[in-house]
C-alpha cells in the first residue's frame, strides 16, 4: 500500500484481465529472466493479500491472464515473517519480480 501512495504502482481490479506477469503462490511455472519480455510489455501484478488467504479470492475463475508465476526461493526480510523462506511482503515480491 505504500507503493500505491507513492504512485509507484497502480491498483486493478480481479476481473481485469492483466497482459503481463502475475505473481501468484498458486502457478506451475518459476519467473526467469526468459519472462522479462513479458514484464515489459505488459508489467508485473501481484495480489495484495495475506498469500494464505489467495484460494478464497478465486483467481483461477475470475481469469486474470495467462502469464501466473510462481517466485523462486527466497527468504523474507519484513518485519512481521523475517527469515521465514517463501513469507514476502507485496512490496518484497514485486522488487524480486523486477529484480529477476
Amino acid at each position: 500500500r505504500k507503493l500505491l501512495r507513492a504512485n509507484q504502482i497502480k491498483p486493478l481490479k480481479l476481473t481485469i484481465r492483466c497482459r503481463g506477469i502475475i505473481l501468484t503462490p498458486d502457478a506451475s511455472t518459476a519467473l526467469s529472466p526468459a519472462d522479462a519480455h513479458l514484464a515489459s510489455k505488459g508489467g508485473l501484478a501481484v495480489v495484495d493479500c495475506s498469500w494464505a488467504r489467495t484460494a478464497e479470492l478465486e483467481l483461477s475463475r475470475s481469469s486474470p491472464g495467462p502469464h501466473r508465476r510462481l517466485l523462486p526461493f527466497l527468504v523474507a526480510a519484513n518485519t512481521v515473517n523475517y527469515g521465514r523462506p517463501m513469507r514476502l511482503s507485496c512490496a518484497e515480491a514485486v522488487a524480486a519480480g523486477l529484480f529477476v
